[in-house]
């Protein structure tokens, strides 16, 4: 897939991940350590909302329990860390096959209905994720488990919000150049026409629930990488992670950055987390200010802030298609 680095639809987004690469080195000289561990939780967000969008924007799985992918991933680190066992090589595995065995397991009875009753099983499996979790109270219970040993990957060693952030930014980068190539892999091209038209695709021998299905188990163990680097940000894994509104975040961020497109989970979750700071720090009740902003912004664009993006292409093209215009019909009367 190639980019045209010309057309604001890219060139924004890769500035922006251009800012992202140097905010370590700007909080370091500022001496502002938050501010690595702020972008660092925007990071974080936009790899699961990365995942999130191939379940929701390329097969239009609407997912409600997203959140229980990333509560499993944390306690992927926490539960092993208990133990005092800080292979982040085993972490890493014991994510990936619990979050694929939960994403089979859940995708497998959830894609058996549509519409609304899909919506509201993967509620109720991150429900009952969540509740799980409460239950075990030799591991904090509903105040959570404090993460001791960070995951170690040889010399590396995720126990500082710097470590989280540069392991976090190569992640984003890799998982959006792998979302970028899938789109348009016939793999994803599959997936695309059976959110478009499943009996067409089951016609032509390709069976949508199974493409839909190998979507959802992707989509889970991504997410699930995204919640080990949260658990190793915080050093903490609570129940909370799992709760139905980090979900909603979740599917916020994808809707407000551009469901299906490359960029969108990106600048859905750098407009999220970063609007909600930002009215945070102006006033006790963002919330009431939040809400009506995020309406608006989702109203100025039908398809989030890359379709806006999309729009300034289209501006610029006819610009300039229409510039040569004048010149050439002076010439000719010439």
């Amino acid at each position: 897939m190639t980019f045209d680095f010309r057309r604001p639809s890219t060139l924004v987004p890769l500035l922006l991940l251009c800012g992202l690469a140097l905010v370590p080195v700007v909080a370091t000289a500022l001496d502002q350590p938050f501010w690595i561990a702020f972008f660092a939780r925007i990071v974080i967000y936009a790899i699961a909302a990365s995942a999130l969008n191939l379940a929701l924007g390329y097969g239009r799985l609407v997912s409600f329990g997203h959140a229980l992918f990333l509560g499993l991933g944390a306690y992927a680190v926490a539960l092993p860390s208990f133990y005092e066992v800080d292979s982040g090589i085993v972490h890493l595995a014991l994510c990936l096959a619990v979050c694929a065995v939960a994403a089979g397991v859940t995708g497998a009875i959830s894609l058996r209905t549509s519409g609304i009753a899909f919506i509201m099983i993967t509620l109720a499996f991150a429900q009952m994720g969540y509740f799980f979790f409460v239950s075990l109270k030799n591991f904090g219970g509903d105040d959570g488990l404090a993460i001791v040993s960070t995951s170690r990957f040889g010399p590396l060693n995720l126990g500082s919000p710097l470590a989280v952030y540069a392991v976090a930014f190569v992640v984003l980068v890799l998982a959006t150049w792998w979302l970028a190539r899938l789109r348009v892999a016939p793999f994803g091209m599959a997936l695309r026409g059976a959110r478009q038209n499943a009996r067409r695709i089951n016609a032509i021998g390709l069976q949508s629930l199974r493409l839909q299905l190998t979507a959802y188990v992707l989509s889970g163990m991504l997410c699930g990488v995204s919640g080990l680097l949260l658990a190793n940000l915080n050093a903490y894994a609570s129940p909370s992670t799992l709760a139905w509104t980090v979900s909603g975040e979740l599917i916020v961020m994808v809707v407000l950055g551009g469901m299906g497109s490359v960029w969108g989970p990106l600048l859905g979750a750098l407009a999220f987390l970063g609007l909600e700071e930002v009215l945070k720090g102006w006033t006790e009740h963002w919330m009431a200010v939040f809400g009506p902003l995020i309406v608006l912004m989702a109203l100025a664009g039908k398809h989030g802030l890359a379709g806006l993006l999309q729009r300034l292409d289209h501006t610029r093209t006819v610009g300039v298609s229409t510039s040569p215009a004048a010149p050439a019909s002076a010439e000719g009367h010439a």
